[in-house]
């Protein structure tokens, strides 16, 4: 470690600014630090958030906030650590590492279209990506955010996609696998989203992230339609315990996905995907 950089396997304390309930098992919590400034990011990266005393928990930044001095994490209920961090109230203190990872390849999409494909809380690490694309629209073609989750109850930002929809500057598609009587969407899971898009194959840059079983199946409806495999990256979010490289959860293969990934590009990944528990 260099003289005056942080420890990156030491956190920082950071303050709960505001909690948001978003669906009945998952919050969004702004958090700015105690002192100093808030680190840049770049889309798809994720931060190790700990809740004193209980433990720590990669999670991925869903933003930053409007006044650009806070993270913003979307938080599922799933376990010890993420339940402590679904609690806390405002004015709470955590502790936070990071940024680490990779990014999506925000850059390498400009000029040409653009799929956003999210399944489920998978839309969180991607929701950066269309801010993105929302600030500078002008440079990119056409833009599809395709998302789908269980059943209606289960829409993630739902406010917000409906905004994108209504602004009428990107195209969002969502689909629910087990339809309400109020539901009058499409009906189904997310891969078949991908036909539904307008995108020149030749010139587009898909980002998908989900479960693993959804991702190969919207990588393989994407190498149908014609994108070529060096053009699709997946977020590939798998047991970061240390984010640093050296603990071994997140063992991918030959690659660690927090130093390596969590972005990777699937042809790059192709094979060990199809490998059972690797």
């Amino acid at each position: 470690m260099s003289r005056g950089m942080p420890d990156a396997s030491l956190p920082g304390r950071w303050q709960v600014r505001s909690v948001r309930r978003e669906l009945h098992d998952i919050v969004t919590l702004e958090l700015v630090p105690a002192s100093g400034q808030r680190p840049t990011f770049v889309p798809g990266q994720f931060n190790m958030l700990y809740a004193f005393g209980v433990g720590e928990a990669a999670i991925s930044i869903s933003a930053a906030s409007d006044d650009g001095a806070a993270f913003v994490h979307t938080v599922r209920e799933v376990g010890a650590v993420s339940r402590a961090l679904a609690a806390v109230q405002p004015g709470a203190s955590l502790g936070l590492r990071g940024p680490f990872g990779t990014g999506w390849p925000v850059a390498e999409a400009e000029g040409g279209d653009l799929l956003v494909i999210a399944g489920g809380l998978g839309l969180a690490p991607l929701r950066p990506v269309v801010h993105a694309v929302l600030r500078r629209r002008d440079r990119f073609g056409r833009v599809s955010v395709l998302f789908g989750t269980r059943q209606p109850a289960d829409i993630l930002y739902r406010d917000e996609l409906d905004r994108w929809r209504d602004e009428g500057r990107i195209d969002v598609r969502v689909t629910v696998d087990h339809a309400d009587p109020q539901w009058t969407g499409q009906v189904g899971v997310v891969p078949t989203l991908v036909a539904r898009a307008t995108f020149d194959p030749a010139r587009t840059v898909a980002m998908v992230c989900g479960p693993e079983v959804m991702m190969r199946f919207t990588a393989s409806a994407l190498l149908a339609a014609g994108v070529g495999a060096d053009r699709i990256h997946l977020s590939m979010e798998r047991n970061m315990h240390c984010a640093i490289g050296q603990c071994g959860h997140c063992q991918f293969g030959p690659s660690f996905v927090c130093r390596d990934g969590p972005v990777m590009r699937y042809d790059a990944v192709e094979r060990r995907l199809a490998v059972h528990e690797i």
